[in-house]
């Protein structure tokens, strides 16, 4: 008579050693492979937060200039007005700024109900968050009619600035200063196109690349000439 023996096959130690091992590879593999996704979407999100700054600016200075008004040379600049850049001195603005427009930019609010022309400005001022740093701030004034000192109306654009230069195309050269109300200016209407560099600040080691904008304006300039016929009649 044979007697019936039940046999449980086990893992040996030599093969858990093994598993553990393999199991061990497998999660180091996936934790570089996790903590280098964290680690570029880190980056990616600064990355992002840094420019999104810039590219709001970069809209408001489109906006701006691709709207600018027309400027009435030789008369009383009502609802209208003049394009400066260079070094410019502007009523109410104390620092000297690198812009001055008139653009129709404006809208109609209960706090401002004044018409779509609005006098703009583009300037750097001391940081006040006591860094020493420069900030770009864009200087609005609505009321065009005021007889008194006009209220101007400052907004933040960008931190950490270190230059804002403009420049004007003319057709064959850019300019660094133009002005429609100087008298001796031989440019009273607006420029072919605008350029706007801006300097970031960087860090010790390294500098920045300027962020460039090119704007082309489409304006028609008025004069009084009379254009004579060719044909003589």
């Amino acid at each position: 008579m044979k007697l019936m023996t039940n046999k449980t096959q086990a893992f040996t130690l030599v093969e858990m050693i093994l598993a553990i091992g393999v199991a061990a590879l497998v999660l180091l593999a996936v934790n570089a492979v996790l903590f280098s996704t964290l680690h570029l979407r880190e980056v990616t999100s600064d990355v992002v937060d840094a420019a999104t700054p810039v590219d709001q600016a970069m809209s408001f200075l489109r906006r701006d200039l691709e709207c600018v008004v027309t400027p009435t040379n030789g008369t009383d600049k009502v609802l209208s007005g003049s394009f400066k850049v260079g070094t410019v001195n502007s009523p109410g603005v104390a620092e000297p700024v690198a812009a001055e427009i008139y653009t129709a930019t404006g809208a109609l609010s209960q706090n401002a109900p004044w018409a779509d022309i609005q006098r703009v400005t583009y300037e750097l001022k001391n940081s006040t968050d006591g860094s020493g740093r420069r900030d770009l701030y864009r200087s609005v004034m609505r009321n065009l009619l005021s007889t008194t000192t006009p209220e101007v109306t400052d907004q933040l654009m960008l931190s950490g600035v270190e230059n804002i230069r403009f420049t004007c195309y003319d057709g064959s050269q850019w300019l660094t200063a133009w002005d429609t109300t100087d008298v001796t200016s031989v440019n009273t209407n607006l420029p072919l196109a605008v350029r706007v560099e801006i300097q970031l600040t960087g860090d010790s080691q390294r500098r920045l690349e300027p962020v460039q904008l090119v704007v082309p304006i489409d304006s028609v300039g008025r004069t009084n000439m009379v254009l004579s016929s060719s044909s003589g009649s």
